[in-house]
Order: C-alpha cells, then structure tokens, then sequence
C-alpha cells in the first residue's frame, strides 16, 4: 500500500528538493527478522521474473542516451569497491534503515528499506516495511527518464515487495 514517506527515514532531507518521492509499505509477520539489511536484500535479490524482462527493455531504450544499464552498473560494481544488493550501491545501513541508490549525470535517486514497529506506526501490526523511493534530476534528460519510468517503478516497487511477501520473510 502507498504510504506517507517517514519524516525519521534517512532520505527525509531530500524530500523538498526531489523530482520523485514515494513510498510503499507491506506488514510484516511477527517473527520476521528485523534486520534491515536482510530485509532489502530479500526485496531486491530475488524478483518478479518480468521485472527482469522489464529491465531488459529499459536498457535498450536507455543505451544511446547515455544513461547507466543494468551491466554497467554491475561492472562498476567490481570496481567500486561498495557494497551492493542487485544493483543497487548501499550508501547507509543502521539498525532499522539501508539506503540504497545510485548517483549519475542524469539525476541520483536513493531507495530507503525502512523496518518500522508497531511502536513507530502507533498501532496496527507488529511491524512494516516501507520502501522509500527519492530521486533529484540533473537535467531534462533526468525529468524525461523520471517521467517516461513512473508509472512502471510503481509497479515494481509493489510486486516486489508482494513477491517478497508471498515467498515467506526471512525469521530472526
């Protein structure tokens, strides 16, 4: 479900000057780990096989403009020396929150997996996940990309984290 980005996430600070803020939060079982950075990589390792398809489909279209492809982006990974879940560069990582994201001369965005109690939410289940999805564009070519994959990112971020549910969270 959409949520309200969370004014404690760790990309809180871009929300005023972002092109794209959105967040979306799933409930977790009782016994699910709370781990944050298990939790990501649960989300993020292991996806809707279309949404492989799709990636596929946005690499082609996005090559002759310059913008980072997914195998680029797995090659800078071996050089880069950072952390990864996917292809995504871990920036931050605590006790309840990763951030996730990826800087390029088009725009930068940050992906923030927050693992929130019921003490956090007020009530309601033992705890959420909510993803927060950030991004500032650089330039046109930023606000097209952003507004040509809006639509789709929704989605992803939504069937991934159903896939992630569907498949059983891992436990503490």
């Amino acid at each position: 479900m959409e949520v309200d980005p969370s004014a404690t996430s760790s990309v809180a600070s871009w929300y005023a000057t972002a092109d794209l803020v959105d967040a979306f939060a799933i409930d977790l079982p009782p016994e699910t780990t709370g781990d944050p950075l298990r939790l990501a990589e649960f989300v993020f390792a292991i996806q809707p096989s279309w949404i492989a398809a799709l990636m596929c489909v946005r690499d082609t279209l996005v090559r002759p403009f310059g913008i980072k492809t997914s195998k680029r982006l797995q090659a800078e990974q071996v050089t880069s020396g950072a952390r990864h879940i996917g292809i995504f560069r871990i920036f931050a990582c605590d006790e309840s929150e990763v951030m996730l994201g990826e800087d390029d001369r088009h725009l930068d965005f940050r992906v923030a997996v927050l693992r929130q109690s019921k003490l956090e939410m007020g009530g309601g289940s033992d705890a959420r996940l909510v993803v927060t999805t950030v991004v500032r564009c650089h330039n046109r070519l930023g606000r097209v990309y952003i507004a040509a994959i809006r639509f789709f990112h929704r989605r992803v971020v939504i069937a991934s984290l159903q896939h992630a549910a569907w498949r059983g969270w891992p436990v503490s």
